[in-house]
């Protein structure tokens, strides 16, 4: 059985950073490909990134150059990196295994 399990949101000044992490269990993250997804208040989920299984990053354009997606093979576990956050950033973040989804984190941004 797969599971999933965000942690590290909160709230953050613009300009401000903040690593989420994705504890993964039932899979080897180190031979998969796991997402970061995100959805905003009112808003459709949407693609942040993901790393791919030889560990290369992809990302959405909105987010290019600031977040960063990495993975601990020892701890089995997926991180999102982001820096020079903006309003705009606020919202749920969800890892992702193909059809398995994590509960969310909550990432604030303020003005």
């Amino acid at each position: 059985q797969v599971n999933l399990v965000e942690s590290g949101g909160g709230v953050v000044q613009a300009g401000g950073s903040l690593r989420l992490s994705c504890a993964v269990s039932g899979v080897t993250v180190s031979v998969n490909s796991i997402a970061w997804h995100r959805q905003a208040p009112g808003k459709q989920r949407e693609w942040v990134g993901e790393i791919n299984k030889v560990g290369n990053g992809y990302y959405a354009d909105f987010v290019k150059g600031r977040f960063t997606v990495s993975r601990d093979n020892a701890k089995n576990t997926v991180y999102l990196q982001m820096d020079s956050l903006e309003p705009e950033d606020t919202a749920v973040y969800y890892c992702r295994f193909l059809t398995e989804w994590g509960p969310g984190t909550q990432v604030t941004v303020s003005s």
